[in-house]
């Protein structure tokens, strides 16, 4: 390991220590992410995110209206996102990756949820009850307005419940900790890279050691082997390879 490999790795394992963000539900609301930013830890389109942020014109039998956002930035003068922003985008990706998202109709099915007794609130894509029976109240109205079929239904449901799978929660359900997708968006894609707001700034870390992504992939390209990584952080070849993955993935996004 040369002089500056060693000196990142000092860095980033005295942050993953000592420079944790503060505790507390105030930092899952604290503005963190650019747009662009939360583009490519998702995996979404820029355009489509500041969509769903912003809002925008949209089309209709009596000409264009504008729809308003889905997801209320935590900063909207700044146009910053934050940890529940990012949880809430990546659960409304969910219906991307099926459905051209209508925000009206999204909108819609949300406010019936909020009609029910398991209404969710100002976070409503990140609310626990998405999680347990308010799951099939969504997907079944959402499904009704979008004329999807059962199987369509079916389809939606299977792949919110696999981004809803990568969130962690606390004992009052908050989200607290985001697992990304690392590759094409497979249910069963280990859990190796993960985004917590009090580790790091919410930035992607190798789960387990608080290390940077950045890092790890920093001493890749530096020329260092993927087996003398590992041995390094004791860790998998595999789970490195994870981080790597994630790190060339923002890359080529970038």
């Amino acid at each position: 390991m040369s002089e500056q490999q060693a000196l990142l790795w000092r860095e980033a394992s005295t942050t993953a220590r000592t420079r944790q963000a503060p505790r507390g539900r105030e930092v899952l609301e604290t503005p963190a992410y650019s747009i662009g930013e939360t583009a490519r830890y998702l995996d979404v389109p820029t355009a489509t995110l500041r969509y769903w942020v912003l809002g925008g014109p949209y089309r209709t039998q009596r000409g264009i209206k504008r729809a308003a956002p889905i997801i209320q930035l935590a900063d909207p003068s700044e146009r910053l996102l934050s940890f529940l922003n990012l949880v809430e985008a990546h659960v409304l990706d969910a219906l991307r990756r099926h459905h051209e998202v209508s925000l009206p109709k999204v909108r819609a099915a949300l406010d019936y949820l909020a009609r029910s007794d398991v209404g969710p609130h100002r976070h409503p894509l990140a609310d626990p009850s998405l999680q347990t029976d308010g799951l099939d109240l969504f997907v079944d109205h959402y499904g009704q307005l979008i004329n999807a079929s059962r199987a369509g239904q079916t389809a939606m449901r299977a792949m919110l419940e696999a981004h809803l799978r990568r969130i962690d929660r606390n004992p009052a359900g908050a989200p607290v900790r985001l697992y990304p997708f690392t590759r094409k968006h497979d249910a069963e894609e280990p859990r190796v890279v993960m985004m917590d707001p009090r580790v790091q700034y919410g930035r992607p870390v190798l789960v387990g050691s608080g290390i940077p992504t950045a890092v790890i992939a920093e001493r890749y390209k530096a020329g260092e082997s993927i087996q003398d990584l590992a041995a390094d952080y004791g860790r998998g070849p595999e789970e490195i390879e994870e981080a790597i993955r994630c790190e060339l993935r923002l890359a080529e996004a970038a």
